[in-house]
């Protein structure tokens, strides 16, 4: 894997690799995301890494144009949504920190075979 000076990308060049070539173009586009991810702190390095699935996962899902609204709007909600950063910035870090988990609930199954035909 080469390093990839994100400071020395040029639009149209991608651009151009992204339509002649979009396969190189997607595997540079992942080697440079990666490299960056590689340079944070290992605990950051675990956030990003699920950030950049879930922006994927939106990207493989939707179209082209769907997939930007919706990466947008997760952008939005995590600058001022209630756990976003607007409200740390303000001083509200009781309230961000407050909703930040929810308490789960264990469900019991049964250990013994249901009856149903269509289950183990």
């Amino acid at each position: 894997m080469s390093q990839i000076d994100h400071h020395k990308l040029d639009f149209d060049r991608l651009l151009h690799l992204a339509e002649k070539d979009p396969v190189r173009f997607e595997d540079m586009r992942q080697e440079a995301i990666d490299a960056y991810i590689a340079t944070l702190p290992a605990d950051r390095q675990v956030r990003m890494r699920r950030l950049q699935w879930r922006i994927d996962q939106e990207r493989r899902n939707r179209s082209p144009m769907s997939a930007c609204m919706r990466i947008s709007s997760m952008m939005w909600e995590h600058i001022v949504g209630p756990r976003g950063m607007l409200g740390y910035l303000h001083g509200d870090w009781a309230a961000a920190a407050s909703t930040r988990r929810g308490k789960g609930c264990v469900i019991e199954f049964p250990a013994e075979p249901s009856g149903d035909p269509y289950l183990p």
